[in-house]
């Protein structure tokens, strides 16, 4: 692990992990806005913004059901490393909530009591009559507009969809956790859907953690940034700002925790400095970086 990550968890009190489906994808679930994710696919013409809409859902619910089944729900995902290794951390008592943006409801299977999920569960399923629940399963096996065994009526899936506003008392929980945590890890999430995103913004503790593939807004903020690039792509180095740097201040090469790496100290006359490790993990075919940020 990090070195500088270790140090935060080792010292912190009151962590909040706030996460999007890049925590998923290791348990083969798609992403959404990378290249190959789903919202860069379309289905019969529309695209997945417009299919998971409230609006559509009303509308067209057989489209959107023949969708929903076959795009957002995987029965066979499992938890995958990071799932288990933050369950342990909830038994610590360090850990106190995670937040998610994710519907696969793997972080209650792999053992997390303190759960906001903001978007809602694909493990919830609901009767639009009579209340009557259903498991993910059973919305899995269905065919059609899935009809409740009880009365008949239509079982809506428990996912919060475009033009819907998110549980308020979830939306509470998750700001309050944030707003008291110490330390906030942001993970696998391009902060890009309100007003999931937004909630990063109650933190006001002392570390700030990002974990991404690309950069995300915000992270600016941050002290400790931490970029997984694809394979082939050059290293680069930036200001704490945010801002491109050609690395004038110079770098040296060091072997650091197994990883050949590269050390740039970029942009001295702002008030954060930013330490960039560039390189490529031996055995692994994908460059990294990260980023420490401190006051000068």
């Amino acid at each position: 692990m990090n070195s500088e990550l270790q140090e935060i968890l080792d010292h912190t009190q009151r962590m909040v992990f706030f996460g999007g489906a890049g925590v998923s994808t290791a348990s083969g679930i798609p992403d959404f806005r990378s290249p190959t994710g789903l919202y860069s696919q379309k289905y019969a013409g529309l695209t997945p913004e417009m299919i998971l809409s409230r609006s559509f859902f009303y509308l067209h619910p057989e489209i959107f059901f023949e969708f929903y089944r076959s795009a957002m729900l995987f029965p066979q995902a499992r938890p995958n490393v990071v799932h288990t290794k933050l369950a342990a951390l909830e038994t610590t008592d360090r850990l106190r909530g995670i937040v998610t943006q994710n519907i696969d409801g793997l972080h209650r299977e792999a053992g997390n009591i303190r759960v906001y999920e903001v978007h809602g569960s694909v493990h919830e399923n609901v009767c639009m009559d009579c209340g009557e629940r259903f498991s993910m399963q059973w919305m899995a096996e269905s065919t059609g507009i899935p009809r409740c065994t009880a009365c008949g009526g239509v079982v809506k899936p428990g996912v919060v969809l475009y033009g819907e506003a998110p549980d308020r008392y979830v939306m509470m929980g998750a700001s309050r956790e944030i707003s008291e945590a110490d330390t906030l890890i942001v993970a696998g999430t391009s902060l890009s859907v309100e007003p999931a995103a937004s909630l990063i913004r109650r933190f006001r503790g002392r570390n700030m953690v990002v974990i991404n593939r690309e950069p995300v807004p915000g992270e600016e903020n941050a002290g400790l940034v931490i970029h997984f690039l694809t394979s082939g792509s050059r290293p680069h180095c930036r200001s704490a700002q945010g801002k491109q740097s050609s690395g004038s201040g110079g770098t040296d090469h060091e072997y650091y925790r197994g990883l050949s790496v590269s050390r740039t100290q970029t942009c001295p006359s702002v008030r954060k400095r930013s330490v960039w490790f560039q390189g490529r993990a031996h055995g692994m075919d994908r460059w990294f970086s990260r980023a420490v940020a401190c006051e000068i």
